[in-house]
């Protein structure tokens, strides 16, 4: 399984937003993360400096823009696949109610949680907690 360091994690997102930026060609996982750097453009700035981009502090929270856009990475991920199998529907269920980035941050909230509680518990991610949390947010 491919396991990317912080720095790495860093470099994509930078490098990404580089080649978006001079209009290059982009490459696999580079497609979905153009996407998501395009609608953080509060995160331009830092993306454009790669050495700013590896000393930031990652802070907690809100402040951590490279999980969140790993996050959100990972959600677009999950809906190109439909995996879990479902997650398409409720986020067009959410999509019904909020903008499609809304609706993202919605279930990046139960994907984060699933992930916290698996690191707390020593497990691995409980896929039906995650789909019930799905669930709820998508009914809420």
């Amino acid at each position: 399984m491919f396991s990317p360091s912080r720095d790495d994690v860093r470099l994509f997102f930078c490098t990404t937003y580089r080649k978006l930026h001079e209009r290059l060609p982009l490459d696999g996982a580079e497609v979905l993360a153009a996407t998501v750097i395009e609608q953080h453009p509060e995160l331009h700035a830092l993306l454009a400096d790669r050495e700013a981009a590896q000393q930031a502090d990652a802070g907690t929270g809100a402040a951590q823009p490279f999980l969140h856009l790993s996050l959100h990475l990972a959600i677009a991920e999950q809906l190109s696949i439909d995996q879990p199998p479902g997650i398409r529907a409720l986020h067009g269920k959410l999509c019904a109610r909020l903008d499609a980035h809304d609706a993202e941050h919605r279930l990046i909230d139960c994907l984060a949680e699933t992930i916290w509680q698996a690191q707390r518990d020593g497990t691995a991610p409980d896929g039906e907690a995650y789909l019930e949390r799905l669930r709820r947010s998508a009914s809420a």
